[in-house]
């Protein structure tokens, strides 16, 4: 397979050779419409969700640009988490392949090494650094990395780093570089908060927002477990009863909420783990590990823990709550069903998540309401009080059957049809109303 569409952007015949065995023919729609604005020099805002190609987007041209003559830092890029961050690390060293040696990259996060990193950097400065905030920060404010060298800064993950608190750090990082920066940011979403930042250190931004084709992934089955009256942790447990998963995502929407199901299931005998951001370096390297290896067949993880992870082998992920942010239905659900494999989405749904539901509807994902009982999933004919309205609307909205709905039943108030009032004139309650106005003693009309 071939990549010579890329080489219309001009990029170091080396690059070209390496997406070719690694089997990239096609430049995704981000690398069409950010590698050459990258290249020119300019500052970008990239937008988009996990799957849209967006880390050769910028490493591409960020590797094209380095000048290998010259044994100084030209490029940082930064991610949010240690696992993030190595992993862009990994597809930074598969473009290097052919380079033999004349582009150093390395990679600095927290729970390693420090003084050796230190001891690494006073015989020899990266070209290419790779890491998290708080450990580049650290090595630049200490002197061992010398960064006013760097003239292209990538912000990855930009929303993820604003939510975790990483900003500050990154501004810090920002402010010791070249003056001639190039600042490159990416984030699935662009937050207001994150908007004074941008406005600080971007100069007209080119700015591409690309969506996904499709709203979820089109081979995912989206189903919704009503909770009724019972505790959530128990209607998962009946939920995790009736389910043989490969590996299964349980996501949910704090880390607190994480520990309660995690040693809610480990209690039930389930071969369960967890992941989220108030696990040490260490506990989170054994839990990838552990997912990697496949010893574990649930792992219990918070967005912020597992967004932009390459997971593989998710066959089923189930939704605790509804995320907040419903846009990270969307990041869940995309961990199965890949690869041309089938996959299932279980959401415990609750009467107050009403509006969550209509919203996702809207949005084109279709769910069915089912339970498990008696050893066996049943999908529900009547979806539970509360979802029935929007259900209904969605129903009529596909089959395209708005003329031919039948007429609205009359109401029901204590098991008795409720009569629909009588149509009236419309200038009939303004006469009524001037009637009795004029009926009044004038001491007690208005005005």
């Amino acid at each position: 397979m071939q990549a010579e569409n890329f080489s219309r952007f001009g990029l170091d015949r080396r690059l070209i050779t390496a997406l070719s065995e690694l089997g990239i023919a096609q430049p995704t729609e981000i690398q069409e419409r950010l590698i050459p604005a990258i290249l020119n020099g300019r500052d970008c805002i990239g937008q988009s969700q996990t799957g849209t190609g967006k880390t050769f987007a910028f490493l591409l041209p960020l590797v094209n640009q380095i000048d290998t003559t010259r044994p100084e830092l030209q490029a940082i890029v930064t991610a949010p988490t240690r696992e993030l961050a190595t992993q862009l690390f990994q597809e930074l060293k598969k473009l290097l392949v052919h380079f033999e040696g004349t582009l150093d990259a390395q990679l600095f996060v927290g729970g390693t090494d420090r003084k050796r990193q230190a001891d690494k950097l006073a015989t020899k400065q990266p070209h290419i650094v790779v890491g998290t905030p708080g450990r580049i920060g650290d090595l630049i404010k200490n002197q061992w990395l010398v960064a006013y060298t760097a003239t292209t800064f990538v912000v990855d993950e930009a929303d993820q780093m604003l939510d975790m608190g990483f900003l500050e750090d990154v501004d810090q990082i920002a402010a010791r570089l070249a003056a001639d920066l190039q600042m490159l940011v990416f984030s699935a979403t662009v937050p207001e908060n994150l908007q004074p930042f941008l406005r600080k250190y971007m100069n007209d931004p080119r700015h591409v927002h690309v969506s996904p084709h499709q709203t979820a992934a089109t081979r995912v089955t989206h189903q919704l477990v009503p909770i009724r009256h019972q505790e959530k942790l128990t209607v998962l447990k009946q939920v995790i009863q009736g389910l043989s998963p490969y590996l299964a995502l349980v996501f949910t929407n704090t880390k607190e909420e994480a520990d309660e199901v995690t040693d809610a299931l480990v209690k039930e005998g389930v071969n369960v783990d967890c992941l989220h951001g108030g696990l040490s370096p260490r506990e989170r390297k054994q839990v990838m590990k552990r997912v990697a290896a496949v010893d574990i067949q649930y792992l219990v993880a918070t967005d912020l823990a597992a967004r932009g992870m390459d997971i593989k082998g998710v066959s089923h992920v189930i939704n605790f709550s509804f995320p907040t942010d419903l846009d990270y239905y969307v990041h869940r659900i995309g961990r199965t069903a890949r690869a041309g494999a089938d996959g299932l989405a279980l959401t415990l749904y609750d009467q107050k998540d009403e509006a969550a539901f209509a919203k996702l509807v809207k949005r084109g994902i279709v769910f069915q309401f089912v339970e498990y009982k008696k050893d066996e999933w049943i999908v529900l004919d009547k979806p539970p009080v509360g979802a029935g309205r929007v259900a209904k609307r969605t129903t009529k909205s596909e089959s395209h059957a708005k003329k031919d709905a039948p007429k609205k039943p009359a109401t029901r108030t204590g098991g008795k049809a409720k009569a629909k009032p009588k149509k009236v004139k419309p200038a009939y309650k303004r006469k009524a109303r001037v009637s009795a106005e004029k009926k009044k003693p004038r001491s007690a009309r208005k005005g």
